[in-house]
């Protein structure tokens, strides 16, 4: 946890590849997050699916004009600034994309010191409400803080925010091991925040969302006519991180091909593009996230050793969210904050809180922010109920009160021809589980006294209290 994409600062519209590649590299070593449209109708397109603070758009186009991106962009995010560029002056033009809300209109070749500095001044002065609209979301959706939250108070977690604090005072590698769901990339950013990196850009790169045939090329770039299609030079995400941060999640998917020159890299800080025989150096921090283990991958020979001893320089965990359920009140509060339709007042009843206390959360918090979402979506009273976050078939309830949540797959699972004594071990410890090791809750949920809930334990020899995520 994909959740839905995070919306970039900068848009750049230009059916001239050299000259989109040229403005990308340029914005991205400023620390901006850009992203590019090849032309009016994927400019469109793009509109549709996030928010930007800015379109830098070519005026003329194959398929249509850049008073066309104006005329859609005021249309549809009025919010958003305009810079057109041409390499036709033309005051007529000009004069027409000033009235139509253009922040400025450069005529190519514009160096670029200069559309640094127009851009940086326009970004300035863009309002709260548009600065808002494109923060990178938590989880899924935009958000409406500055800046990302991680929200919590749990032990566990704050002890890796801790450790993560001091990890960002440090230029060394990092090396973040975490369900999907639990925030890895969240917290990459905040290292990112904290570090003296700050200023550098932050790039992140998902080895597990790019085809195997073109991760080399995404990771090193390469030259032009490296292969077919390879047209014009193209800086890859280790060149566009250089001064900051490169996240490298799901490392655990990158081919065992590619790990040696990955290892190289790692060690040696340089590499060469596909098709080009230079050496570029660059300077940056590698945080690498995985939600498999990949000592165990090692094991099985499906991951390098020494590639996973340079990157393990400083480990890190986030906890999953059944391990932090005293979180689950607070990350609900806030998820409802953001996603509540405007003018609503929404809270949740009393059941509905136990119902997400008690829930496994496969998903973690990604999920919960989704099951929170779609609540707030669908609710048609200003309460909302267990109903609406919680599968029904999860539901434990006796005399219409909520009185456990099964974990998926839990119903029927007892094969037959277990004895008596084996079943009522299993629904204990299951019964345990759920509760995070609340003895008194658990005696609740069965019917039976607390003391035939501990003398049972001890028959059973069950795991004691603090092997069960507390909630």
């Amino acid at each position: 946890m994909k959740q839905a994409t995070a919306s970039k600062q900068i848009l750049i519209v230009d059916d001239e590849s050299a000259m989109r590649v040229a403005l990308e590299a340029c914005l991205t070593r400023c620390g901006w997050q850009v992203e590019v449209a090849v032309g009016v109708s994927d400019a469109r397109a793009r509109f549709r699916s996030g928010r930007h603070a800015l379109v830098i758009t070519d005026i003329r186009m194959a398929d249509g004009s850049g008073l066309d991106v104006l005329r859609e962009v005021r249309k549809l995010l009025p919010g958003t600034a305009v810079i057109l560029l041409t390499a036709f002056a033309n005051v007529p033009q000009a004069v027409e994309a000033m009235k139509n809300g253009a922040s400025e209109y450069l005529v190519k070749p514009v160096s670029l010191p200069h559309l640094e500095q127009v851009v940086a001044r326009v970004l300035s002065q863009a309002g709260d409400a548009v600065r808002n609209e494109v923060c990178a979301g938590a989880w899924s959706g935009d958000r409406k803080g500055a800046e990302p939250e991680i929200v919590g108070a749990a032990p566990k977690l704050l002890f890796t925010l801790a450790q993560a604090r001091r990890a960002a005072a440090s230029d060394a590698d990092i090396l973040l091991e975490a369900e999907s769901g639990t925030g890895k990339e969240l917290l990459a950013r905040m290292i990112h925040r904290l570090s003296a990196r700050r200023t550098g850009p932050f790039v992140a790169m998902n080895c597990a969302a790019c085809p195997e045939t073109l991760l080399e090329s995404e990771l090193f770039g390469h030259g032009r006519g490296a292969f077919t299609g390879a047209h014009a030079a193209r800086a890859g995400r280790f060149e566009l991180a250089n001064g900051g941060t490169l996240l490298l999640d799901e490392i655990g998917e990158l081919p065992l091909s590619l790990q040696p020159k990955l290892l190289r890299v790692l060690q040696e800080r340089e590499f060469e593009r596909l098709g080009e025989p230079r050496s570029v150096h660059v300077n940056l921090r590698v945080i690498a996230t995985t939600n498999r283990s990949l000592t165990q991958m090692v094991q099985e020979c499906r991951f390098r050793a020494d590639l996973y001893y340079r990157l393990n320089v400083i480990p890190l965990t986030l906890p999953p969210l059944r391990a932090r359920r005293e979180d689950i009140p607070q990350l609900a509060r806030h998820f409802l904050a953001l996603y509540a339709p405007a003018g609503r007042n929404l809270e949740f009843t009393a059941e509905a809180m136990e119902a997400m206390v008690q829930s496994a959360w496969p998903g973690n918090i990604r999920e919960l922010a989704n099951a929170v979402r779609r609540a707030a979506a669908l609710t048609e009273s200003d309460r909302i109920g267990a109903d609406l976050l919680i599968p029904a078939d999860l539901l434990l309830q006796s005399g219409g009160k909520l009185i456990a949540i099964r974990s998926p797959g839990s119903a029927g699972e007892f094969e037959p021809g277990l004895s008596l004594q084996e079943l009522e071990r299993q629904l204990l410890e299951k019964t345990l589980n759920a509760t995070g090791g609340n003895r008194s809750r658990t005696a609740e949920i069965l019917g039976v006294s607390l003391r035939t809930i501990r003398n049972k334990i001890r028959l059973y020899q069950l795991p004691p209290r603090s092997m069960y995520a507390t909630h």
